[in-house]
């Protein structure tokens, strides 16, 4: 399965120039933030004799307002955001999973209810709904917390806020997989092997885990493909707003809040994070495409690929 699977992706670089660079350019980040312990300078060492410095050989990208190395600081930066696309979409769409299954395959008054509660969701914007969590879960955990919440107090502190961000993503981010695997589950649960399942006696659990959720996968996969990009951005925002990751762990988005202080003196500082942003969304749409037109012969030739 793991040849067919390298050929088919081979087969799609060679049709789409677009996609093998932008999978490559996703190679480069993950490799980035791998090989950040092995990196020459330690990110968070700081060196104010060498501060705001330009690009060099030294330094290729240059120093921060306290002379941490740039490069150092983007590929921990990069560990962040690869932590966060990973761990929040599996979260996420396999809550959206879950959510969608139930709601189409029970039917009636427990479908009505569960999309009446999606719609309602879908009344906030993403953006300030994500806030409005977070500086919630910052508020509540990054103070002194004793009882029940203690454990996840110390975890959150240990993580560098980096868990605040995780919980605010998955469950602001399922929404989308929710509505679309429950329009798939809606038509696959009258299919014929469907029914036949069911009148063999087989139980609900299997029929969901044997029939409908192996034909739902591509549409999964798809929901996946909106979902890393947006989770990436939004880290980046609320990490820029002050609510995301805590210094001093370096995030873009953190960097970019830093970089814009002295854009006028010092646009390396900027420019750095956001073009590493930039990129790593493009790269990421470009093969979200690839991976819709592959799975979805209504929109093959049409994605931007």
């Amino acid at each position: 399965m793991a040849t067919r699977l390298w050929r088919s992706l081979t087969h799609e670089c060679q049709q789409s120039p677009a996609l093998a660079l932008s999978l490559t350019f996703l190679a480069l980040v993950a490799l980035l933030a791998l090989a950040a312990p092995l990196l020459p300078y330690d990110a968070y060492k700081q060196d104010v004799l060498h501060r705001n410095a330009l690009p060099s050989l030294a330094h290729w990208l240059g120093t921060d307002e306290l002379g941490r190395d740039m490069v150092s600081r983007l590929a921990v930066g990069a560990r962040v955001s690869l932590v966060v696309a990973v761990v929040s979409t599996l979260i996420a769409v396999s809550l959206g999973v879950m959510v969608g299954t139930i709601s189409a395959y029970a039917g009636g008054r427990t479908d009505r209810l569960v999309m009446r509660f999606v719609d309602s969701m879908y009344a906030f914007p993403d953006t300030l709904f994500a806030i409005l969590i977070a500086s919630l879960v910052k508020g509540q955990l990054s103070g002194q917390v004793t009882g029940a919440l203690e454990p996840l107090a110390a975890l959150y502190r240990l993580s560098g806020g980096l868990l605040g961000v995780l919980l605010t993503l998955s469950l602001t981010s399922w929404l989308t997989t929710a509505r679309l695997v429950r329009s798939q589950v809606m038509g696959l649960k009258h299919s014929e092997y469907v029914l036949s399942a069911r009148l063999s006696g087989a139980s609900h659990w299997r029929i969901i885990r044997a029939h409908i959720l192996p034909n739902c996968l591509p549409v999964i996969l798809v929901s996946a493909s909106f979902v890393v990009p947006n989770a990436i951005l939004l880290e980046a925002g609320l990490s820029f707003l002050g609510v995301g990751v805590d210094p001093p762990t370096p995030s873009w988005g953190t960097m970019i809040a830093t970089g814009v202080k002295s854009i006028q003196a010092y646009p390396h500082l900027l420019l750095m994070p956001a073009l590493a942003i930039g990129f790593s969304l493009l790269a990421l749409n470009v093969g979200g495409d690839a991976l819709r037109d592959r799975f979805d012969p209504a929109l093959r030739g049409h994605g931007s690929v």
